[in-house]
């Protein structure tokens, strides 16, 4: 446990990507603490703003300029610091605040760091696994798939971030209706519904212990809908006894029609077909409650 510090005064120091500017930026201020965002709204010329050049790298004399002359020499060494942390770990954000005046001098009190995603492949296992994300969101992760864990349990498939957000207002409301819990993850597997994109979302989904039926909800677009139910009916042969849940299924658009021949002649046991969203959202709910 860290002791409790007494503090003179409450500085704030952030280094950040300014995307409109695209560059970088330095962030100080003599008013940090919890008010600092008040404080950069209501009067922005109380917050030092410096571009700062990725090729040259930051001044840290002049970021640290703008703090009591008593303290610049500490606070520059800190912005050097918070510097090397930024390029290091290929940040977009790292902030202190509070930057802490205290009898013993320059604290670093709480701070942030958001990393960016794009970098992640310079970036060790280990290092994703200390972050503290769910180990389903690590697995799909690492299959490429944009999942996020929620604590329903219905699970959802969709193409499409917007499909997919509407899709999880539906399933909320349903589940509300018939007593389920609501949705158990975002899965938005873009446009390329293949089977293994499938295995790999119905591997993830159906890893989730919450989980008690999933609705697929894809609307045929460059992928088309027969190509979408192919992929389900190959993914269901390729994880055999591993996919033990209902499935819903909703298919519009492109070559709706052959999809739902396709899925109606494998006659799956496990796999519904419903023609409308909302339909079929009150389904999945319905089976929901049923494997409880």
């Amino acid at each position: 446990m860290t002791e409790a510090s007494e503090i003179t005064e409450e500085y704030y120091v952030s280094f950040l990507l300014d995307r409109a500017a695209r560059t970088f930026l330095a962030m100080a201020s003599v008013e940090g603490g919890m008010d600092i965002e008040k404080v950069a709204a209501s009067r922005p010329d109380a917050v030092v703003r410096i571009p700062v050049n990725p090729l040259e790298g930051v001044d840290a004399a002049s970021v640290a300029a703008a703090f009591p002359a008593d303290v610049r020499a500490e606070a520059a060494e800190v912005v050097e610091k918070l510097w090397e942390v930024f390029v290091a770990e290929d940040c977009t954000l790292v902030e202190v605040n509070p930057l802490a005046c205290t009898p013993a001098g320059i604290v670093a009190l709480d701070g942030k760091i958001t990393l960016d995603d794009n970098a992640s492949f310079r970036r060790s296992a280990s290092f994703d696994e200390a972050s503290g994300s769910d180990a389903l969101e690590r697995e799909a992760r690492s299959k490429g798939l944009n999942y996020v864990k929620l604590d329903g349990d219905i699970g959802v498939i969709g193409n499409g971030a917007g499909l997919v957000m509407s899709t999880l207002d539906v399933v909320a409301a349903a589940a509300a209706e018939a007593g389920a819990r609501g949705p158990a993850n975002f899965l938005d597997i873009g446009g390329g519904a293949s089977a293994q994109v499938m295995v790999d979302g119905l591997t993830v989904i159906l890893g989730d212990p919450q989980v008690r039926s999933v609705f697929v909800n894809v609307f045929g677009g460059i992928t088309a809908c027969d190509a979408v139910a192919s992929g389900i009916v190959r993914s269901l042969e390729i994880l055999g006894s591993r996919a033990a849940k209902p499935l819903v299924v909703r298919l519009d658009g492109n070559n709706v029609t052959e999809g739902r021949r396709i899925l109606a002649e494998a006659a799956h046991p496990l796999v519904t077909v419903v023609a409308t969203m909302d339909d079929a959202a009150r389904e999945a709910a319905k089976r929901a409650i049923a494997e409880v």
